[in-house]
């Protein structure tokens, strides 16, 4: 997905020279061609986050359209003040590419694991947060990033990925995709999770229950319509994501569903990273495992809820 990202970015700025990439301590060969062919479109800023968005705030002021990226964790923790002050304040209309969202940089620890970049900017107004599924779903957003008004935050995964998402279906920034139907229970996703729910929904219809799925890879703004139409519909809730239970994607949609006046009460579970810095070393598997954000997982809670 990573790469995916960096190279449409790259086909994007090659027709539109507003577009620059502002990057910080890349690989030695990462975007070779693009600083080659575009050098005026390209900037190394180094190892200073803050410095960073304050200078790609600077361009954006200029008219250019920045797509700023660094690792999760350091372009949402270390410059928050100026994604708030420089970037969100304004609206500027400045890309941030976060690599390894969620648990991808396990074996590094808690320092680099990005298990809060949600909760953190959805609290900022005017900032948008998006989280594709896989590399196909993060290709057909880009293009639609370029003159969208206003802050982008684009969650990368790992990479590798399997592909899980429709290609018919365009991407709308703000619109939840349903992928499948179901009346027993709604599993509501976002990023690398729909395939977990995929291979669940499998799963539980062995026990005949029938699950609807909803992606919603645009965490902000969200698409509270849609999420109010599925969850009148069902008797159970659960929402899965790969980052802190608070703040994120099923805070979001506790929030909605806690405002929702239904006809019928709902048995509502959020599964994801507890309230706690991830205390277990190892791959990104392991701790999703660890923490049962896994297809077995979705099965258990969801099944816990029937009964």
């Amino acid at each position: 997905m990573r790469k995916t990202c960096l190279d449409t970015v790259y086909g994007l700025a090659r027709d539109d020279s507003r577009i620059v990439f502002v990057g910080s301590d890349l690989g030695v060969n990462t975007l070779s061609e693009f600083r080659e062919e575009l050098p005026n479109q390209f900037y190394m800023e180094g190892v200073s986050e803050a410095a960073l968005i304050g200078m790609a705030a600077g361009l954006a002021m200029e008219g250019k359209i920045p797509y700023v990226n660094t690792i999760a964790t350091f372009i949402t923790r270390r410059c928050f003040d100026q994604l708030a002050i420089d970037v969100c304040l304004h609206r500027l209309k400045l890309r941030l590419i976060g690599n390894g969202g969620g648990l991808v940089y396990a074996p590094l620890g808690p320092t680099h694991e990005a298990i809060e970049d949600i909760a953190i900017l959805r609290a900022l107004p005017n900032m948008t947060i998006v989280a594709p599924a896989d590399a196909d779903e993060m290709r057909r957003l880009l293009p639609e990033t370029v003159d969208y008004p206003g802050p982008i935050y684009i969650r990368l995964a790992k990479g590798h990925d399997p592909i899980v998402t429709d290609g018919s279906k365009p991407f709308q920034i703000g619109a939840a995709i349903p992928m499948s139907e179901g009346s027993d229970a709604l599993i509501v996703t976002t990023g690398i999770t729909l395939g977990l729910a995929l291979t669940a929904r499998d799963q539980l219809a062995r026990h005949g229950i029938e699950p609807a799925i909803l992606h919603v890879p645009t965490i902000k703004p969200l698409d509270i319509e849609s999420i109010l139409k599925y969850v009148e519909q069902v008797p159970i809730v659960v929402t899965v994501e790969e980052h802190s239970i608070i703040g994120g994607l099923g805070g979001a949609v506790a929030e909605v569903i806690a405002e929702g006046d239904f006809a019928s009460p709902k048995r509502f579970r959020r599964l994801g990273i507890p309230d706690s810095f991830p205390d277990r070393y190892g791959s990104q598997q392991d701790l999703l495992e660890a923490y049962g954000i896994t297809a077995e997982g979705i099965v258990s809670v969801v099944m816990s809820l029937v009964r």
